[in-house]
């Protein structure tokens, strides 16, 4: 198998975070706050640890501003569902997953608005369409970083300076860009970052976390046991209690540690270009093959590990289904939970196939990807 679908979620996974989840599952044991008892602290300072790992990561300077989520969608509905309220307005971009988008409309029975800037047709968002797409009662302005459809990265520093210009809140979608793309919020001032702890951090699935600027105070997606003042029957105050409901993942945060630290010995930026030098091999191969369309910005500028494209008067579905089955390549085909991104394209409703390399795949393995691809195109085309 050759795995394209790291947008999807990544694989393989370094044997250390394996290694992390089994140690936590049959040695160590304990529920975080919950137990005294050494397993439930040794489980308390894995949490501990893993948010300093997410902290040193994206440059946060206190690591109790990091709040554990399921993925990036609760994360993203955190932010959606407790920073906004009736007569407000939100402002976003035609390249945002579902999981902006869903809660978005949801909101509209809240009486809360929203407009969405359409980007080119590489799907980049001009930044002064931004700005005139603010209202006065605009609060909110969520940014995809980098897109799961096109690998498009948006100019984050000149809509930063927009959104203060304006005392808009920010929200960052680093859902394709944690872990691959690198990423200061300090100095970009970024107020909120959700990000799944299963893709470019390594992680296993289930994991996930959001960052909330101490500034900035919204109301919790959901009350309960926190393993903090059990005695008040209100939600705790204290960060990041207050966001954090229920047993945690443990295991999977264990694991998402390892992860995280994987990226951080490696480094971000190696990581990058290496992503870099794979999408670029695809991109001019791909190109060369007749029949095949290309979308997205071109890889030498500044973009994520993705890649979609389709073959001319093919069906995506049964061209990603012989890729599987004819060549073992492992990709996504159809809409990817970005409808809008496929209307900037114009590959809506359709679809394309998307590629997604990550930090193992290697030169020889897209040699066979190309020649695959080529071999379906003269079969099928």
């Amino acid at each position: 198998m050759i795995y394209l679908d790291n947008a999807a979620t990544s694989f393989p996974k370094p044997s250390i975070v394996a290694e992390a989840v089994y140690k936590q599952m049959t040695e160590v044991g304990g529920n975080a706050g919950r137990s005294s008892h050494q397993g439930g602290l040794q489980s308390g300072r894995i949490l501990y640890e893993t948010r300093c790992a997410i902290a040193e990561l994206i440059n946060c300077k206190d690591p109790l501003e990091i709040s554990f989520t399921l993925n990036a969608t609760e994360g993203l509905n955190t932010v959606i569902q407790g920073s906004i309220s009736a007569g407000d307005h939100v402002v976003t971009t035609s390249m945002e997953h579902n999981s902006v988008l869903r809660p978005l409309v949801e909101m509209e029975s809240r009486q809360v608005t929203h407009s969405i800037v359409w980007g080119d047709r590489e799907g980049q968002i001009n930044p002064l369409d931004m700005k005139k797409a603010i209202q006065p009662n605009t609060r909110l302005m969520i940014i995809n970083h980098c897109s799961n459809v096109t690998g498009t990265v948006q100019p984050l520093g000149e809509l930063m300076k927009i959104a203060r210009e304006h005392n808009l809140l920010v929200l960052l979608d680093a859902s394709q860009s944690c872990g691959s793309l690198p990423i200061d919020v300090e100095a970009l001032q970024i107020d909120f970052l959700a990000a799944p702890g299963h893709k470019a951090l390594l992680g296993p699935q289930g994991t996930g976390f959001l960052y909330i600027n101490k500034k900035n105070k919204i109301k919790a997606l959901k009350q309960g046991g926190t393993g903090s003042r059990s005695e008040d029957l209100h939600q705790p105050k204290t960060i990041p209690d207050y966001y954090e409901s229920g047993t945690q993942n443990i295991h999977g945060l264990a694991g998402l540690k390892a992860g995280i630290l994987f990226v951080l010995e490696n480094g971000v930026d190696h990581i990058h270009a290496h992503e870099k030098k794979i999408m670029t091999q695809l991109w001019e191969g791909l190109s060369v093959i007749q029949g095949i369309q290309l979308f997205g910005p071109p890889p030498d500028g500044c973009r994520g590990s993705v890649i979609s494209f389709r073959g001319k008067n093919l069906d995506v579905n049964q061209m990603n289904y012989a890729l599987d089955i004819t060549c073992g390549i492992s990709a996504r085909a159809g809409l990817h939970c970005a409808p809008l991104a496929h209307q900037t394209m114009g590959t809506y409703p359709e679809g394309t196939i998307r590629f997604s390399p990550g930090p193992f795949t290697t030169p020889e393995e897209i040699h066979l990807v190309l020649a695959g691809v080529n071999d379906i195109m003269k079969e099928l085309g």
